[in-house]
């Protein structure tokens, strides 16, 4: 026998179960039977395709059992699955091979409802077992290897794994159940749960109790021990969509997803014709913990005819779409279709494009029909959405209808679509600007003269807007232009503009040769109305933002973008400016504060901050 810590990780999460998901207690039995239908695909598909399983008898089933005596109560769950030897024992009972736990972990709020949302979605449902057990034993043989290993803790800190024996593969779950968990030592409750959360799972689960005989007067004569069959066992997403209740649909969601609130929207397709499959697919009502991660766990399980194939292929869905989760079921896969083949196959490819095409349907249908749905789903998966934007060319134009933007003129969010409606009768451009902050873009001196012109501007905040924004070039025939670039201002040019750029010309150049290479060039702004001065980029470079960006992915050899400085040529210290004189030292500190402070409001850092603070410090002595 062997004693183990538990990992950190899981030492802190087997905490915040037990605390987190106390009012959901029941769920850890839709875990343990969730992880024993994984076991029975996993082997019923070897048992199909590989030649050392074939000829094995498997007839798959889970069964419950439950003591109620004086000595105690436990409740054991027993499959003939695949089984654990003692590495993945250790592996899957002892600690959390995912690069983001910790990231997960930070994501825990101490709010109940939020937690145990998060902490299914991780995917370590069975912790959740601690909640009602003083002890846990877990009895595994791996299909093809003779011997049988026992785990077993009390979830408090560490664990033992010892040789045992068992008759097959399969494993087997014995919890001793504590005061919390009495309740679950009854059948009429092991019944509820299941017909709740696991009526769907696709092989029958029998539940063994002793029936109580009466007589014809009601008396008790005697106990007969049964064996009952309570879930359906059959694929939900093969019955017609007719016969499905909305319940019926959401329980099978929490089952495939682990998530303890009901899916935000859910689409369910049969196809026939030269190709038949099904798809049923829900999108969540919260993002997964893990979908900026690189390696983020997919949602779409492949089925075979109702043979499970893998839960953990990228390739079902584009990257933009990650977040969903559902099932696809082909009738014209071959069953052992190996990653190699999913990833060239030409059936999947088809059945992913039309998936894909459904989904962004059913997208446009909820954003029309149903806005608060879909602001919800926008909070969440906007971002995503734009991804694809970027990276799915042949429904960029669907997709341009479906991403949505903040606005100076709109409170929430809007769309190209509206705000193309609302364009002034002689407006040539849909406008935007991107960066870091909402707030700070809001506050941007670079929308003064937008606002003076009632000028609509979208607000990009998101750090992909920096890259897709700009590939898309149009919109129904409309340019989008960023006013943070050195054109966009040209549209608001007036004839008096350039009276004042040539007014302003010894002032332009002496600055030029005050701030050298500092900046690529000094110009007259029309864009100004209250500020003395913005910072944009030249249309041929990149933003400073996506400067910044490209460096933190290790391309180090990119140039350094240098700014262009505009200046408010109706601005008081520009003015003051003009009329100083060529030996006055002030001229080189205000040159100076305007370009440093333009930097600030666009959010950058300064190169010299001790300059910086030298030259405000002289300019408050004068100033005081």
């Amino acid at each position: 026998m062997a004693t183990h810590q538990f990992q950190t990780e899981v030492n802190q999460l087997l905490n915040l179960i037990i605390h987190s998901l106390y009012s959901h207690k029941e769920i850890f039995l839709r875990e343990l039977v969730s992880n024993s239908s994984d076991a029975l695909d996993k082997l019923k598909y070897l048992t199909l395709t590989d030649d050392a399983f074939k000829s094995m008898e498997f007839d798959p089933r889970i069964d419950i059992e439950f003591t109620d005596g004086d000595s105690g109560k436990t409740l054991t769950v027993r499959d003939n699955g695949i089984g654990m030897n003692n590495d993945d024992l250790l592996e899957n009972l002892g600690t959390i091979a995912k690069s983001g736990t910790k990231s997960f972990l930070g994501q825990l709020t101490g709010d109940a409802k939020k937690d145990s949302n998060l902490i299914g979605q991780f995917g370590v449902g069975f912790y959740s077992v601690f909640m009602v057990a003083d002890r846990a034993e877990v009895i595994s043989r791996k299909a093809g290897e003779d011997q049988a290993w026992k785990w077993e803790s009390d979830g408090k800190g560490d664990f033992e794994i010892s040789e045992a024996e068992r008759d097959g593969q399969g494993t087997t779950v014995i919890l001793h159940l504590g005061e919390e968990g009495a309740e679950f030592a009854s059948r009429w409750q092991i019944e509820q749960i299941i017909k709740k959360y696991s009526n769907h799972i696709a092989f029958p689960i029998w539940l063994h109790y002793e029936k109580t005989e009466y007589d014809d007067k009601g008396t008790e004569t005697g106990k007969t021990p049964t064996t009952e069959q309570i879930n359906s066992a059959n694929a939900l997403w093969k019955r017609s969509k007719s016969e499905i209740s909305e319940e019926e649909y959401n329980d099978f969601y929490k089952t495939l997803s682990h998530d303890t609130e009901d899916p935000l929207i859910t689409l369910h397709t049969q196809a026939e014709g030269t190709m038949e499959y099904t798809t049923l697919f829900y999108v969540p009502k919260k993002a997964p913990f893990d979908m900026y991660q690189v390696d983020y766990k997919p949602g779409v399980k492949l089925y075979v005819r109702r043979v499970f194939i893998t839960d953990d292929e990228k390739e079902l869905m584009p990257t933009y779409l990650r977040f969903v989760r559902g099932v696809i079921d082909s009738e014209d896969l071959p069953l052992n279709v190996s990653r190699e083949i999913l990833q060239q196959n030409r059936v999947l490819n088809k059945i992913k494009d039309s998936s894909v095409k459904k989904l962004l349907g059913e997208f446009q249908r909820v954003a029309m029909n149903e806005p608060e749905t879909w602001n919800t789903f926008i909070e969440e998966f906007n971002r995503p959405l734009k991804e694809g934007l970027y990276s799915d060319f042949a429904n960029r134009e669907t997709l341009m209808e479906l991403v949505r933007f903040k606005s100076t003129r709109e409170e929430g969010w809007t769309s190209l679509e509206k705000y193309k409606e609302r364009m002034l009768p002689d407006q040539k451009a849909i406008y935007y600007i991107t960066g870091d902050n909402e707030e700070t873009l809001r506050r941007s001196p670079l929308l003064e003269a937008y606002r003076k012109k009632d000028i609509e501007v979208l607000i990009m905040a998101d750090d992909v807007d920096e890259v897709v924004v700009p590939t898309l070039g149009t919109y129904k025939d409309l340019e989008l232009k960023a006013v943070n670039r050195s054109d966009a201002g040209e549209d608001l040019k007036e004839e008096k503009d350039k009276k004042k750029d040539k007014e302003l010309k010894p002032v332009i150049e002496r600055m030029k040769t005050v701030l050298g290479d500092r900046v690529k060039d000094v110009v007259t702004s029309v864009r100004l109305a209250d500020s003395p001065s913005c910072m944009v980029v030249d249309e041929s470079d990149p933003t400073m933002k996506m400067a910044q960006m490209m460096k933190a992915m290790g391309n180090m050899d990119l140039p350094e973008v240098k700014p262009i400085l505009e200046i408010n040529p109706d601005h008081a210290i520009v003015t003051r400016m003009k009329a100083m004189g060529e030996d006055d030292d002030r001229f080189a500190d205000a040159a100076f504060l305007l370009l440093e402070q333009a930097l600030l409001v666009e959010g950058q850092q300064l190169k010299d901050p001790a300059g910086f603070v030298e030259r405000l410090n002289r300019v408050m002595e004068r100033a005081l």
